[in-house]
């Protein structure tokens, strides 16, 4: 499935060419999501208590970093650099912070 999304990504990208519309796909790491939390017994505001069940789990971002991120690219006057390509959350995540968008874990 994620291959899949990488490749439209780029399909939509050479498709879209020429017409101001930038494609890009975007992955999430260790998501804690609301199934998530359920499966681990925890809720956002105490969600670190899973890490002692799950010690990887203190590394988990939340949803809304995706989303943050995608917010930046589309916010990016020069977005087009990005067309095509694949990026995750935590490397657009560092990129948006440098520029003061507020983004984290």
């Amino acid at each position: 499935m994620k291959t899949t999304v990488i490749r439209m990504a780029f399909a939509l990208s050479q498709e879209l060419a020429g017409r101001g519309v930038t494609a890009v796909a975007a992955t999430p790491g260790f998501l804690r999501s609301e199934w998530m939390l359920d499966h681990l017994g925890v809720t956002e505001a105490n969600w670190r208590e899973a890490a002692t069940k799950v010690p990887e789990f203190i590394a988990s971002e939340t949803p809304m970093l995706v989303g943050r991120s995608v917010a930046a690219i589309a916010a990016d006057p020069d977005a087009e650099r990005k067309n095509g390509r694949v990026f995750a959350s935590w490397d657009l995540a560092e990129e948006g912070a440098s520029i003061g968008w507020g983004g984290g874990r």
